[in-house]
Parts: C-alpha cells; sequence; structure tokens
C-alpha cells in the first residue's frame, strides 16, 4: 500500500507531465498555423500584393513584373520586409513598392550601373541605391528598363554581392519560381 507522501509525488509529477504535454502540443499547433500561412509562395503573395491595390498602382507593378520575367527567366521571386516583392539572381537586384502617388522601382546597386538614357530619377546622390519612381500617366521606356534590368543581372553575377537569405516561405522551401 503506497503511503500518502508516495501518492503526493505521484500526484505532482502527472501535473508537470500534463502541463508539458499541453505545451508541447500548444507549440505544434503554433507551429502548424505558421506553416500553413508560408505555404503561400511569394509569387502568390505578390500577386494577391498587387491584385488588391486594384487601380493602376497594381498594373504597373505587374507590368514591371513582367518585364523583369521577360529579361530574367530564372528570377527568384521574394517577398520580404513586410510586404515588398523583390527580385534577385545571384543576389538581390531589384524591389518594388507601391505608394499612395506612385510606384517605386529599386535597384540594390543602382549607382554601380551605366543609366545613359536617365531612367533613373530617385536616389541619385546614394553611393548604393538607385530608384525609379513612376507617377500615375508616366511613361517607362521599356527598352532602356529592361537594359538596366540586364546590368543589374550581370552586376550581381561578376561581383560580391550579399546574397539573399530569402524570404520566410523560401526559407521553409516552400518558395517557387514563378
Amino acid at each position: 500500500m503506497a503511503s500518502a507522501s508516495t501518492k503526493k509525488k505521484v500526484a505532482v509529477k502527472t501535473r508537470a507531465a500534463t502541463k508539458s504535454a499541453q505545451k508541447k502540443a500548444a507549440k505544434v499547433a503554433k507551429q502548424s498555423r505558421e506553416n500553413s500561412e508560408l505555404m503561400v509562395t511569394a509569387a502568390q503573395r505578390i500577386d494577391e500584393k498587387f491584385a488588391s491595390l486594384g487601380d493602376w498602382r497594381g498594373e504597373r507593378l505587374a507590368e514591371i513584373r513582367r518585364l523583369i520575367h521577360e529579361v530574367d527567366p530564372e528570377v527568384i521571386e521574394e517577398w520580404k520586409w513586410m510586404g515588398t516583392a523583390v527580385w534577385s539572381h545571384n543576389g538581390m537586384y531589384a524591389n518594388a513598392n507601391p505608394f499612395k502617388d506612385k510606384v517605386k522601382i529599386t535597384f540594390h546597386h543602382g549607382a554601380q550601373l551605366q543609366d545613359p538614357n536617365k531612367v533613373f530619377n530617385a536616389g541619385l546622390d546614394g553611393n548604393k541605391w538607385r530608384a525609379i519612381d513612376l507617377y500615375e500617366g508616366d511613361k517607362l521606356n521599356k527598352s532602356a528598363f529592361k537594359a538596366l534590368l540586364r546590368e543589374a543581372i550581370a552586376y550581381n553575377t561578376n561581383n560580391k554581392v550579399p546574397k539573399s537569405k530569402g524570404s520566410r516561405a523560401e526559407l521553409l522551401g516552400k518558395t517557387k519560381k514563378r
């Protein structure tokens, strides 16, 4: 017959084991929720973001994206910084964001690129980045833009640039090329 002390010890161990199991189950449930969110690829998030704009900015961003894919069929799309579309090839080379009155395309090593057609119109004083601000109705010189993209890809290929750590979904092996 077990003593009261032994019964008490067993009850304490049982409660501790139950709490531990509950904590473990809660952690697994949380990871499962996070993983199901991450099953959405970067390309899908970009699709959703551009479509959700519902105006000229979404159309312009979709056009920019299409031009990037024409120039760089091996591009890797990433979703970073709480909602930024990023394009990489041997490292990040461009990202795009909608703003209230414009769309901004930023080239990560833009200061190193030749821009004879003066496509860059923002960030011209910086040592690294260059950008293109497009307002509603602005025309984009597509051939000059494509030349900048090709040069950015070549720059990444021929220079040591930081490699992207990937979007959260990519880190879990869920992101795919578009």
